[in-house]
């Protein structure tokens, strides 16, 4: 007896009872390290993806005591490595250390014996332009000079060159507002002379292969039929357009495109409440989105494009949120479409143009700020406060534009009518902005799993069904093998057949190719039908099953020939000879050569075997009885395989298709290699798409590592990771109810 009272085992079970034990802790052990595999496949994914979501922080590193008297600076900068700041004041420039507010350098301007500076403009490439008290406008440039001291420290060594003044207000008034922009033709500069008198100076060069560059400078003055008076101004990056902020509240545009003068156009209302004025104004990296702010807080941007009839139009894109008191200043990034704008309070915040997002508030100064600065890296922000105080903030924002809205929703990108889902990861130019919508690659996923499924399902459950209740012992002996043995075919050569083959044949056969499904049911109707007239009894009695591939063959092949005659014969007579020019006039579509349709099939057939396989094992172990139970009660073979095997396996059935799904969902090379990897969302089966995976496969290689699109394409995978465990789930749940609903059968 052992200790529980039972028999002992005999001596030759030892073994065996050993060997199961062994057996099953194995099996378990097994089953836990891919269990604890895929977790820490997940977590390595969750890993990278989370920085994504992490917001915005800064950290205060910097606050200098103020200059006084004349020293009061009107406009700063910092170089790249925030070591050092430019002041400009009235009548000199000053270079001051960051890290304890020493003065470095001061450099004091020719002319301040006879005017000062009342405004300062930073421009492009380190130049500053400066409004003269007389009536004239004086560039600046300044330019931080890299190098290593003895102990291996990179410096910045601040070099300032003023130029030449040149003469925009003949009437000597001060120059309080400018805006500037380098043209092809040279460089252009605005300036508010009057209330609502505006002076266009352009300059235009003439560069030869010899000899130095010839300059001719033309300056013209513009009145404005303006409410109020001029309050900020604005030039894009291609000296185009000037953007005017009134005291009504109302952004006027000037236009230097259309015509050798300035011509003055629409004028629209930018503040927020009645009585607000715009006191802000400037443009995003790129030149080509306006941010406006007012003194009711509120800020918002802009942008040209082109309407129904192909006008020119400044409309808003976003509103963000506003701030408590009058907006003071704004800067933007170097890097992205980000900017900070700052207002009386003291309070900054950091947006971001593409998404209109708000990212970080923060109560800066306590007073006034009247100008914010970022330095070229973005990765920090300063506030120059109405004393004249330096305050910097140290900014950890690594991934500004991504948001919910960003990844998932429309978005208004500069140059769109309208929001779109748009998937675009890089550029030819630094000021492009990245377009991070998945929701076109989600589509793209769902659509090719869809045609794929579209063509796998049918086929491989109707040749499940026909396998396992008809066909007989022999011939299922060598069709299940030869289907199964299609699993086995590596995906890059289907991917590989389908885009430099299949596509191609695809595209001259489309109209035959629609018409075979049709043609095959009546081909092989038509044949059984002549079949049952014509064939005698003793030649229908030694028909056995599984034999009928005899008749259906023939049919399928005649039905194929048939279909890819007629097709050319339609497109003859009824599509103008060629169904491409015939989509595109009369129904809108264009037709890619590797489109939906040669991914379903390529990806179709992938897909059969799995569900093929799971499907005639789950109809094959219907029990015996219940077939032979209704035969018995007189139902056909054709009722009892629908009405009773089909039910009783049901629950096999649907976990081969969701098994079927999962497969299409992952699928990666046949995507990638039979597709136009097109982000666009469209139903239609004549274009092509990107799924997830493809995405991920194409996109990761180039990506920087642990930037935003590196991130975002493991988001892409973790996404992939909750389809199918989100469908498995499903899928196992509507099992185990059709299993329990089944099994009392």
């Amino acid at each position: 007896m052992d200790k529980m009272g039972g028999p002992r085992p005999a001596g030759n079970l030892r073994p065996r009872l050993k060997t199961d034990v062994m057996t099953r802790r194995l099996v378990t052990l097994g089953g836990g390290a891919v269990i604890a595999s895929i977790l820490c496949i997940l977590l390595v994914i969750v890993a990278e993806v989370y920085p994504l979501f992490t917001p915005a922080r800064a950290t205060m590193e910097t606050a200098l005591t103020p200059a006084e008297g004349e020293r009061t600076p009107i406009s700063m900068g910092l170089d790249e490595y925030r070591q050092s700041a430019y002041l400009i004041t009235k009548r000199e420039a000053l270079v001051v250390s960051m890290k304890d507010g020493i003065l470095v350098k001061n450099v004091r301007f020719p002319w301040a014996d006879g005017a000062v500076a009342v405004s300062a403009t930073p421009l492009a490439d380190g130049v500053v332009a400066l409004g003269l008290s007389d009536g004239r406008v004086a560039p600046v440039e300044i330019t931080f000079e890299s190098s290593f001291n003895e102990r291996g420290e990179k410096v910045a060594d601040c070099v300032i060159r003023p130029g030449e003044p040149v003469v925009v207000n003949k009437s000597g008034g001060a120059v309080k507002f400018l805006a500037h922009a380098q043209t092809e033709q040279g460089p252009v500069t605005a300036a508010v002379i009057g209330p609502d008198e505006l002076a266009v100076l352009s300059v235009t060069e003439s560069k030869s292969l010899v000899g130095p560059v010839e300059k001719q400078a033309t300056l013209k003055t513009v009145p404005l039929p303006l409410e109020g008076v001029i309050t900020a101004i604005a030039m894009d990056k291609r000296g185009e357009d000037i953007f005017i902020g009134t005291s009504a509240g109302r952004i006027a545009r000037v236009s230097l495109k259309d015509s050798p003068e300035p011509v003055a156009g629409e004028i629209v209302t930018a503040a927020s409440a009645p009585g607000a004025s715009v006191s802000v104004l400037g443009f995003l990296l790129g030149g080509r989105t306006l941010v406006a702010g007012d003194t009711a807080g509120a800020v918002s941007s802009w942008q040209m494009v082109n309407d129904e009839h192909g006008v020119r139009r400044l409309i808003k894109n976003y509103s963000f949120t506003s701030h408590r008191r009058a907006v003071t200043s704004f800067a933007s990034s170097a890097r992205n479409k980000g900017f900070v704008t700052a207002d009386e309070s003291g309070q900054v915040m950091l947006r971001y143009g593409t998404t209109g997002s708000t990212l970080l508030r923060v109560e800066a100064a306590g007073e006034k700020i009247g100008q914010i600065v970022m330095p070229p890296k973005g990765d920090a922000f300063a506030a120059l406060t109405a004393a004249g105080e330096i305050k910097e903030w140290k900014l950890d924002n690594p991934h500004p534009e991504v948001t919910l809205r960003g990844l998932f929703g429309k978005v208004r990108y500069e140059g769109y009518e309208q929001g779109e889902y748009v998937w675009q990861s890089t550029g030819g130019a630094d000021d492009f902005e990245a377009k991070l919508s998945l929701t076109p690659l989600i589509f793209g996923t769902l659509k090719g799993t869809f045609y794929a499924l579209l063509f796998a399902v049918p086929l491989s459950l109707l040749a499940a069904l026909y396998t396992s209740q008809f066909m007989g012992p022999g011939l299922k002996g060598i069709v299940k093998p030869a289907v199964e043995i299609m699993a086995a075919m590596p995906s890059v050569v289907l991917g590989f057949i389908a885009g430099l083959w299949l596509a191609p044949v695809m595209e001259k056969i489309a109209p035959g190719v629609f018409l075979m499904p049709f043609m095959a049911v009546a081909s092989v109707l038509a044949a059984f039908a002549v079949w049952s007239k014509m064939a005698s009894p003793e030649l229908r009695g030694r028909m056995t099953h599984g034999k009928e591939l005899l008749v259906i063959i023939p049919a399928v092949l005649a039905a194929v020939w048939l279909s890819l005659s007629l097709g050319a014969l339609l497109e003859q007579a009824l599509l103008g000879g060629d169904y491409r020019v015939w989509l595109r006039e009369a129904l809108g579509l264009t037709f890619d050569q590797r489109n939906s349709l040669v991914v379903g099939f390529a990806m179709g057939f992938a897909v059969i075997p799995i569900i093929f396989t799971i499907a005639e094992d789950s109809l094959s172990n219907v029990p015996a009885h219940l077939k032979a139970g209704s035969l018995a009660l007189g139902a056909t073979p054709w009722q009892t395989a629908l009405r009773v095997a089909l039910p009783a396996a049901s629950p096999g059935i649907f976990s081969a298709i969701m098994i079927g799904f999962g497969r299409a969902v992952g699928e990666t090379m046949i995507v990638l290699m039979a597709t136009g990897n097109t982000s666009i969302m469209d139903l239609s089966v004549f274009n092509g798409f990107r799924a997830l995976s493809a995405n991920i496969a194409v996109e990761l290689p180039e990506a920087p590592e642990q930037g935003t699109l590196y991130r975002t394409l493991f988001l892409a995978a973790l996404l992939l990771f909750a389809m199918t465990f989100i469908v498995n789930t499903a899928a196992e749940m509507v099992r185990l109810k059709l299993r329990k609903r089944y099994s009392e059968i």
